[in-house]
Order: C-alpha cells, then sequence, then structure tokens
C-alpha cells in the first residue's frame, strides 16, 4: 500500500479528497476535474496527482485513456485499509446512516474475533504480554481529564490481546479495529455517562493470566456487552446520535453481545466538481 504523510499539503489533499469520495460528494463513477480541484484545494498538479496515486493504491479511483481519472466502484475500494476507516471515523460533520453502519459492522467484527482471540491469548500469553497487559490496564485506571489519555490506553490493551495470540494475522486485526474502537472510545469517556471500563478488562486479563481460554472467552464477550451499553448511554447524552439504533445479536455465535449502536461522524467539506469533459485530464491521471 502506497504510504503518505499524513501532515503537510500531500497529506492535507490525500485526506481531503478521501473523505469527499468516502461521503459521496464525488459520486461513484464521477471524472475527476483536475484543473477545478486544483484551483479549490489550491495546489500544484504535480502533488495533486501524488495524492490521487494515494487512493488509486487503495482502490478510490482510477485513470483511463480519454476518460481521465475517475471514483472506482464502492466494491472496489479497500475498505479494510486502516487509513480508510480513519477517515471515515475522523471526519467530523454530520452523521449519516451509512456511518452508523459501519460502526455497527465494526462492533460485529470485534464480537466474532476478540472472544476468540483472547482464548488464544489465554493459552499462549508470555511474561512479556502480561507486562504489557498489566501496563495498558494500569493505564485505564489512572485518572485524567483528558478523554484522549484513556482512549490510548484502552487502544493498547486490545493491541496487546490480539499480539499475545502470537498469530501474525490476527495481530494485524488491530488495523481493522482500532479506528472503530478508537472513535466509540472517544464518544464514551467524552460522557459522564460512560461507565468505569477497568473491572471488565480486570476480568479478561485475569482469565488469560490463569490462563483460562473459557474463562477468557467469556469475559471478553462481558466487555464487549458492557461496551455497547456504555456507547448508547454516551450516546443517548450527546444528542442521541449514538446508540439510536437498536442493537441485535450475532446469531453465528450463541452468547455474542448485542451489537454495538451504529454511528460514526463524516467531514462537512465544499462539493467538488466532477463530470469535467475528457479535455481537461488530458495529460494528468494518476497512474
Amino acid at each position: 500500500m502506497t504510504p503518505y504523510a499524513r501532515r503537510g499539503v500531500h497529506g492535507q489533499t490525500v485526506e481531503a479528497l478521501a473523505r469527499r469520495i468516502l461521503g459521496g460528494r464525488i459520486p461513484e463513477g464521477a471524472t475527476l476535474d483536475l484543473v477545478a480541484l486544483q484551483s479549490e484545494l489550491d495546489v500544484s498538479l504535480t502533488a495533486l496527482r501524488e495524492s490521487l496515486k494515494v487512493l488509486a493504491a487503495k482502490g478510490m479511483v482510477d485513470a483511463r485513456q480519454k476518460r481521465g481519472t475517475f471514483v472506482r466502484s464502492r466494491t472496489d475500494w479497500n475498505l479494510l485499509d486502516a487509513d480508510v476507516l480513519r477517515w471515515r471515523f475522523e471526519g467530523g460533520g454530520t452523521t449519516t446512516d451509512a456511518d452508523r453502519a459501519l460502526l455497527g459492522d465494526l462492533a460485529e467484527v470485534r464480537a466474532l474475533v476478540e472472544p476468540a482471540a483472547v482464548r488464544l491469548a489465554a493459552a499462549r500469553r508470555t511474561a512479556d504480554d502480561l507486562a504489557a497487559l498489566d501496563a495498558a490496564l494500569a493505564a485505564m485506571g489512572e485518572p485524567d481529564p483528558d478523554p484522549a489519555h484513556a482512549v490510548a490506553a484502552d487502544l493498547a490493551f486490545h493491541r496487546a490481546l490480539l499480539a499475545a495470540t502470537h498469530n501474525e494475522l490476527l495481530a494485524r486485526m488491530e488495523l481493522v479495529i482500532e479506528p472503530g474502537l478508537a472513535h466509540r472510545d472517544r464518544i464514551v469517556h467524552s460522557s459522564p455517562r460512560g461507565g468505569d471500563p477497568v473491572p471488565a478488562h480486570r476480568a479478561v486479563l485475569d482469565a488469560v493470566r490463569d490462563g483460562d481460554p473459557s474463562a477468557a472467552e467469556t469475559a471478553m464477550r462481558a466487555l464487549l456487552d458492557q461496551a455497547g451499553r456504555d456507547q448508547e448511554r454516551a450516546g443517548r447524552h450527546d444528542g442521541g446520535e449514538a446508540g439510536t439504533t437498536p442493537a441485535t445479536p450475532v446469531e453465528a455465535s450463541p452468547g455474542t453481545p448485542a451489537q454495538a449502536p451504529r454511528t460514526a461522524p463524516t467531514e462537512a467539506t465544499p462539493t467538488t466538481p466532477t463530470q469535467a469533459p475528457p479535455s481537461t485530464t488530458k495529460g494528468g491521471p494518476a497512474q
């Protein structure tokens, strides 16, 4: 996957274009007017083309002779890409049904992945794994008025759990889980209605430390169930955006916690000109 610097003109251009595409302001199939975009974003044509190459690597845009650079079908987008997920959750602006659905989808992924992963962690954890989990839990319990501290500690805990499976593919699931988890945590830890996360996480850690896979799975399911309730309460307190969708169970796995409420913000950005004549993109489509 083509890397990019999030800071600076290049990073800002990548993210501005990505959020417009993800939010539907540049629709699927639209041909980009590169001259108009260059003027609107106040960037060089070279910088614009380099930014489009990043999005092309993520399956979001492509270029063809005579047609120019265009937005690909959503079915071609790499929706599991960590940047794509982050753009969806950090966009800001109004919340759409599609965004709430994405957070719900991620909650279902967590309900399927983490209970099974924690069973492996209980069987395979090392002293280093336990030390990482202890440190994350200790940080979670530290009083700090900044919600970002609690968010970082929670992410570190779940990252350490996946690492403790000693399964490289499962460990990389953090790239899928973390953007949604971070957004959910920001909602909960910024609200006075958010519950205390430490006891539920300590129960998971105790079972992992004891090497008891069944107890670890049970504790994780309880943790995820509490996470859904906390988010629903926090969403009602913050105006009803989060947690307004009725929860449904993941039927494929008995005992799986209720699906988390569906919500996530999108960026409010001026509409980008599209459907320019082919002549506006000649010589300049992303490769």
